[in-house]
């Protein structure tokens, strides 16, 4: 009796805890953060690797406080700037209460031959955690028929054995009720870390950097090189008037690619300002009065004094992919 009074209360305790969210580039990570907190916080676009910092989200409901850990994707890149993103990604690991590792299933379910190589960065190191570990299988919209999923379950089943698979849809949400559920019952019982109203542990500053930086993406797609960093010079508010005035400095490394970010007669770089404020505004509830210039400086993706110098220690492990990752997967 004395122990199942025990682990009724258990149950009820509240829990907190950090979950890293791992797994190859664009496997959705950053959708699957976005739908969790029902509030957009991490960028998302079609394009692989655009995370570049490890971004923690802030779920908070009455049994939990959940803090998931967005890290850039585990991929086998050579390269400086390659070999700090991935020690990123493990850090993120090493301080996390469990693991949960997100696969592209539509991407495996057509090209099977694609998930050794994609896992084998972490194959061997998530087989050996003794922490819980959670399989999620995303993109599940896209099939009609789910049967599809059933080799791909066993084969993922077979590598990590000890991991609990869910498929899920990040994009609909689908799956992810029941997952969330099982990732708080294995969390500490503790009460929470963070203030009820906190949505990321990053500085909102920096949610602005990442807002303008997903138009960039958005806006040129093809075009633009992953060689693109936004520098936040002013943020300044004023909470009487309720108003928001932001310069910031958008990095290129060739006059190039300067070119192609302001637009003929500065018409790409004013639909980026346009977007990215409207997004900025939305977010901190306040009129924002966005100013954006391009500089080039040639080679800063190699220059990591560089990258600390814009992005605060806390970010200087922000990477960059090579074009050469960018593979076609039709």
């Amino acid at each position: 009796m004395k122990k199942k009074y025990s682990d009724a209360r258990r149950q009820n305790e509240h829990r907190c805890g950090w979950v890293a969210l791992m797994g190859p580039p664009n496997a959705g990570k950053s959708t699957l953060l976005n739908t969790f907190l029902g509030q957009k916080l991490a960028i998302v676009t079609p394009k692989p690797q655009t995370t570049r910092n490890q971004i923690s989200g802030i779920l908070t409901e009455p049994d939990a406080q959940v803090i998931f850990m967005d890290t850039p994707g585990i991929h086998q890149q050579r390269g400086k700037m390659n070999r700090v993103l991935l020690q990123t990604a493990w850090q993120a690991l090493s301080g996390a209460d469990a693991i949960l590792v997100i696969l592209d299933a539509s991407l495996y379910v057509d090209r099977p031959d694609y998930l050794e190589n994609d896992i084998k960065p972490m194959r061997e190191a998530i087989a050996a955690e003794k922490r819980p570990v959670f399989a999620a299988l995303n993109k599940i919209d896209v099939f009609h028929d789910k049967s599809k999923l059933l080799p791909l379950l066993q084969e993922v089943q077979d590598i990590w054995s000890s991991a609990e698979l869910f498929p899920v849809s990040a994009l609909t949400g689908d799956g992810l009720d029941i997952l969330l559920k099982k990732i708080k019952a294995v969390l500490p019982a503790a009460p929470a870390q963070f203030p009820t109203d906190q949505l990321s542990t990053v500085p909102m500053r920096f949610m602005g950097a990442e807002i303008i930086r997903e138009k960039l993406f958005l806006k040129l797609r093809q075009e633009l090189p992953y060689h693109v960093a936004v520098e936040i010079e002013q943020w300044s508010e004023e909470p009487e008037r309720r108003l928001l005035t932001i310069h910031a400095v958008i990095y290129v490394g060739r006059s190039t690619h300067k070119a192609m970010v302001i637009g003929k007669g500065g018409q790409t770089i004013k639909e980026i300002g346009t977007q990215a404020r409207m997004d900025i505004e939305a977010l901190t509830d306040m009129k924002v009065h966005l100013e954006l210039w391009v500089k080039v400086r040639e080679g800063w993706t190699e220059d990591l004094n560089f990258l600390q110098a814009i992005s605060g220690a806390s970010e200087a492990a922000e990477a960059f992919p090579s074009e050469e990752f960018d593979r076609n997967r039709d």
